[in-house]
């Protein structure tokens, strides 16, 4: 870790920057508030990298901002290429601010991926996809089959490479919201959960550690197997049905953050990704009972 003073110049604290690798992507950080640092030596070990080693994807900033709102409600913002796109947040919430902060960088640039939203775990060499809306229960389920023995390579983006076929991990912390946080607690004694940061502009957020496996794997990609839509609903009892392709290809192309972008090339990627798949619908509200149908369905 090295200090300098940021460009920017005066009435600056010195910052502290690191690089480090999160899938394909080398990222440098800077910020000035120490904190930071801690949160991320508890949620990515081992990916700090040597800052000439690579050529960076992004240059981000997590720093607080001059004037009143240094000292008073003090305040944080997310910067990149000097500028911000979101509203500063409260002090306290500066590891959210700078998850959410980059996963807007990968979304607006990673376009030599098709980006699905979708959580993606992997089993024996076969993927999992589950694309769905906010609110479906993704997080939730993906943290769950993490901690039963699938390798997360995402929670929140399906990176399909269009040249080799195969998806690329992101293994990111797994934000869990509101009730998911004491679900997971007591789903399995091996999650590892950071603090409850409360109030956020999605709720009470804490993030699940993702698996070390999942992070020493993650330039290990995989070949897409299974797609399955998932949708909590309560009351309901687990129901896992086939759909046709026609229908699921539409589906991911909702859930894609760039299928308009990449025109050609992403019809013919999300083409080849669904032919490659066998595709579900999955509506649950137990998640064991989920469990038990996706390790029905995603055998051989």
């Amino acid at each position: 870790m090295t200090r300098y003073l940021p460009l920017t110049g005066l009435g600056w604290e010195l910052n502290e920057r690191l690089s480090f690798r999160t899938g394909p992507f080398a990222v440098s950080l800077v910020t000035d508030y120490p904190p930071l640092f801690d949160y991320f030596a508890l949620f990515y070990p081992d990916t700090v990298i040597d800052p000439g080693s690579a050529i960076h994807s992004f240059h981000v900033r997590v720093q607080r901002p001059r004037g009143v709102r240094r000292w008073w409600r003090p305040q944080i913002g997310f910067y990149v290429d000097e500028g911000s796109p979101f509203e500063p947040y409260p002090l306290d919430h500066a590891f959210p601010l700078f998850e959410w902060g980059l996963n807007w960088c990968i979304a607006m640039r990673a376009h030599q991926f098709l980006m699905l939203h979708s959580a993606v775990v992997e089993r024996g060499g076969g993927a999992l996809l589950l694309p769905a809306l906010p609110g479906s229960g993704k997080s939730t389920l993906s943290a769950a089959l993490a901690l039963r023995g699938w390798r997360l390579l995402s929670d929140e983006f399906g990176l399909y490479d269009p040249k080799d076929r195969r998806l690329v991990p992101l293994p990111r912390a797994v934000p869990l919201k509101n009730e998911s946080i004491a679900l997971i607690r007591a789903f399995s004694r091996d999650a590892c959960l950071g603090p409850v940061f409360p109030k956020t502009r999605k709720g009470d957020v804490a993030h699940l550690r993702p698996p070390g496996d999942s992070l020493v794997r993650q330039a290990e990609t995989a070949a897409p197997r299974w797609i399955v839509f998932p949708r909590f609903q309560r009351g309901q009892t687990v129901e896992l049905k086939a759909i046709p392709k026609s229908e699921a290809f539409v589906r991911l192309a909702q859930n894609s953050f760039n299928y308009a972008f990449l025109r050609g090339e992403g019809f013919d990627a999300l083409t080849h990704l669904v032919q490659s798949c066998d595709c579900f619908s999955l509506a649950f509200a137990s998640l064991d009972e989920a469990l038990l149908a996706l390790d029905r369905a995603c055998t051989g």
